[in-house]
């Protein structure tokens, strides 16, 4: 059965591996700004998720998630904006404009 822990480390685990070594190549100020991003999508995930978990909007089989929550919202619900916010910075940093040839 699949469960929405497994859905999100399928994409967490890929995502979060190439991005972190592309963060790490751009150096420390990149690394530390994706980071701040990071902690700054968690709290916004961690508000509005559980605002929209505990009115309904949204739903979760209980028998497929981990249990874990962080205020309404399920610990599987944080996989997706961690990697938005590694991939993002990784993404712009490696398609940003070179030196003119």
């Amino acid at each position: 059965m699949t469960t929405y822990a497994l859905l999100a480390l399928g994409v967490l685990i890929p995502v979060a591996a190439v991005s972190l070594v592309v963060l790490v190549r751009a150096g420390r100020v990149v690394l530390l700004s994706a980071f701040a991003a990071v902690g700054v999508l968690l709290v916004a995930t961690a508000v509005f998720d559980s605002v929209i978990v505990a009115t309904g909007i949204v739903g979760y089989d209980g028998s497929r998630i981990l249990g874990l929550r962080i205020g309404a919202a399920p610990i599987e619900d944080f996989a997706y904006p961690l990697a938005a916010g590694l991939a993002l910075p990784a993404l712009w940093w490696l398609l940003r404009p070179r030196g003119r040839a």
